[in-house]
């Protein structure tokens, strides 16, 4: 079924999620057409590369006119600006996703530009994984390996020929396909990757700002610090737009989490910490489980 409907792919933003989707087709799928279109030097190397078959960097149009899955790798302003133009010039066989990291504003863009019958379907998307860098450089076809794939879209979109071939594709390369409504999404994903990231931004600027002369205190630091603070190394370019399209969900998470820093201070001088260390190694084991 996939090498039927699903012969041509047009990648639009080849950086770091987009390009090691490319990779992924590659190594997992045969007989698929890649073309890229991002800014032309970029374009230019992962044609040179050879992470995609044909590059573009011109008219949207010369990318998107003949393939049969348009796959959106761009950031979610940039994505809401192309939403129109992609709508007019996608052949209407085709499926047309994104890998948003919110998903309510995408979805209703998406609805005022994409028919409900008879022409090109659209179906939100968000794989969750990447890396605090960015760009062609780190693309890798493993990026997707047993990683939650959220599929975004009504009930009966899943039955549709052409969501079922790329479910199929997302578990070839090693993803795992699930279904959420657009605001379940957003507040899942608000919790467990908006905030962490904010809360890595907030320790690592608050260390940054006590650093002394001879760089204490981060001179001392161990591995276990570098680990909590990957996610600092992401640029605020990467979270401007997520940040903005999910900042209701974000500031009500932030008031918990202060909520819960407040309690942590109250049980200093107690042992009734003890509770939130054995809740905190659970949803280590947990997470390490999945």
């Amino acid at each position: 079924m996939c090498a039927h409907l699903i012969n041509r792919v047009a990648i639009l933003g080849t950086g770091l999620i987009g390009g090691s989707f490319a990779l992924a087709l590659r190594k997992y799928t045969a007989d698929i057409h890649i073309t890229g279109w991002d800014r032309a030097d970029v374009a230019h190397e992962a044609q040179g590369r050879h992470i995609v078959d044909e590059s573009h960097y011109g008219h949207i149009g010369d990318a998107v006119g003949d393939a049969d899955l348009v796959y959106i790798a761009l950031p979610i302003g940039v994505t809401l600006d192309l939403l129109p133009e992609i709508a007019r010039h996608v052949p209407a066989r085709a499926l047309v996703t994104d890998a948003c990291s919110t998903k309510a504003r995408i979805v209703e863009a998406a609805a005022e530009h994409f028919p409900e019958s008879g022409g090109p379907l659209f179906l939100g998307g968000h794989p969750m994984a990447g890396r605090e860098q960015s760009g062609l450089a780190h693309a890798d076809a493993a990026l997707f390996h047993n990683a939650p794939y959220a599929l975004v879209g009504p009930s009966d979109t899943e039955r549709d020929p052409r969501v079922s071939a790329f479910a199929k594709i997302l578990e070839k390369i090693g993803a795992r396909p699930l279904w959420l409504g657009a605001q379940k999404h957003d507040y899942a994903v608000g919790l467990i990757s908006h905030l962490p990231q904010l809360a890595a931004v907030a320790l690592a600027s608050f260390l940054y700002d006590h650093l002394d002369e001879n760089g204490l205190p981060v001179t001392l630091a161990g591995p276990g610090l570098r680990d909590s603070l990957r996610l600092a190394g992401s640029p605020y370019s990467t979270w401007r737009d997520i940040i903005l399209t999910n900042k209701e969900y974000l500031s009500a998470s932030l008031d918990l989490f202060a909520r819960r820093l407040d309690d942590l201070r109250e049980k200093l001088a107690s042992r009734e910490l003890e509770a939130d260390f054995d809740a905190s190694n659970e949803l280590y084991k947990l997470l390490r489980s999945l």
